[in-house]
């Protein structure tokens, strides 16, 4: 199965990077009156969602909320290793309660996971009307906007401090569609603490000024990754998605990846590379991980997957890129996208990366539409097209032409020429190891870890990869 649920919206947009996200979630969780539901991997109650507001400060604006309110209730769960692994505050989380000390704040970790897993969902409901599905967590390191602007004085972490330029996605839905991942959020509530939920009443039409329309009235997939847990089998609807998605590629398969190293997705690029007729495929990953275990964990299995992918592209259609940022060659825009389009009949965007975590541990949520008519095809193709743009510093349109003339790949190294923020991720088919780097299945597992496993892991160098 490919979906949990495929339920209508009457309107759809995606937020491309972090600063359009917040101002449209700023105005959003301005108009609740009833519920706001946060799930995330990571949560720092310092962060402002418009960066020059001291009053956007999460800590500040939602006890704000509550007295302004009467009948709103604000519940946040929140992955518990995060005060370990994540970027946030621990010390915020764990000492400082005056942000959450009204009752109707409802601020809880999720140890609900099996070992090694981890909570990943980045969703935010609102009255069970309005929801947001991607890969922004509200934490440190994610406000930037299109032009990734080095010198940016707003992008600074909560102690005031720069961080680097960061590219990254969110999807806004309404209607049966936010409906339905309000349900999800609670039932993952529910498994967390215990503790049900109905149904939130609130206001039917929540859309913000700030967000622009996509797509109108169209159906939108929701698909899960869910571990195998106390008997319950697993849940892998994200990779059922991405191989029919893939399966179904004629012209050109177009990929923003903060992680690539799941064998079965390997499998299928090489598969679409091998053939005479096969489609384009252009990936954009990240040139250098942010932490050592990272650069070990996933940046030496997706090189080997990328290798994998060029021994197989005997028809020169596979391009590898990374994000420089604007004026610098070697300063890197951070890549936390999640995000696959396939032609202009398919996209999915959401919490899950391309590796094993994402497809078969840890909890994800993506939102997937498939086109059913031109209007769609033409939005899928301008949602590319607008992503493209902004890294190629060229218009949509531009893009789109170029693209109709000469196919993706042309495209691209064409515009990408004087200013383009595009470089080759250079890859040797014969330069590195063909199989898995032992230890690593320990951080990218594709099943809930035991303890035989790992040793098996540790005494034989094995990967689950």
């Amino acid at each position: 199965m490919t979906c949990w649920r495929i339920a209508p919206a009457d309107r759809i947009t995606v937020l491309i990077d972090g600063a359009a996200y917040y101002l449209a979630l700023l105005q959003a969780l301005r108009q609740a009156r009833s519920r706001i539901m946060i799930l995330g991997w990571d949560f720092d109650p310092r962060v402002r969602l418009d960066p020059t507001d001291p009053a956007s400060e999460l800590r500040r604006l939602l006890p704000t909320l509550i007295e302004q309110y009467p009948e709103l209730h604000i519940y946040l769960l929140i992955w518990d290793i995060s005060v370990v692994y994540g970027p946030s505050s621990t010390a915020e989380q764990l000492f400082d309660r005056a942000w959450q000390a009204d009752p109707r704040v409802h601020f809880r970790f999720d140890g609900r996971h099996p070992f090694g897993a981890a909570h990943h969902q980045k969703l935010v409901c609102i009255d069970d009307a309005l929801a947001f599905a991607g890969g922004i967590d509200l934490t440190v390191k994610r406000w930037d906007t299109p032009q990734h602007d080095p010198a940016d004085p707003r992008r600074v972490d909560a102690s005031g401090e720069p961080y680097d330029p960061v590219h990254d996605l969110q999807m806004a839905v309404n209607g049966e569609a936010a409906a339905a991942l309000a349900e999800l959020a609670r039932g993952r509530w529910a498994e967390a603490t215990g503790e049900t939920l109905p149904p939130a009443r609130g206001p039917n039409d929540l859309w913000p000024d700030a967000i622009a329309l996509w797509l109108t009235d169209v159906p939108v997939g929701i698909a899960r990754t869910r571990p195998e847990m106390d008997g319950e089998p697993g849940v892998s609807e994200v990779a059922a998605l991405n191989a029919a998605a893939l399966a179904a590629a004629r012209r050109s398969v177009y990929i923003e990846a903060q992680y690539l190293g799941a064998r079965p997705v390997a499998d299928r690029l090489a598969a679409l590379l091998e053939r005479a007729d096969g489609p384009e495929i252009v990936v954009l990953v990240w040139r250098q991980a942010i932490g050592w275990l990272e650069r070990f964990a996933m940046g030496s299995n997706r090189d080997r997957l990328l290798r994998r992918l060029a021994a197989a592209d005997r028809h020169g259609r596979l391009r590898a890129y990374w994000l420089a940022a604007p004026g610098e060659s070697e300063r890197e825009i951070n890549l936390h996208a999640k995000l696959l389009i396939v032609d202009d009949s398919f996209v999915r965007i959401g919490s899950s990366n391309l590796n094993n975590r994402s497809l078969g541990l840890d909890t994800e949520c993506d939102l997937a539409i498939e086109a059913s008519d031109p209007g769609t095809r033409t939005a899928i193709a301008g949602l590319r097209n607008t992503l493209l743009a902004e890294h190629l510093v060229r218009s949509p349109e531009e893009v789109g032409r170029a693209i109709a003339e000469g196919g993706l790949i042309a495209a691209i190294e064409r515009l990408n020429r004087g200013n383009g923020r595009l470089r080759p991720y250079r890859i040797d088919p014969d330069d590195g190891p063909k199989e898995p780097v032992p230890g690593t299945a320990l951080l990218d597992p594709a099943e809930p870890l035991d303890l035989d496993y790992v040793r098996r892991i540790v005494r034989h160098g094995l990967s689950s990869d």
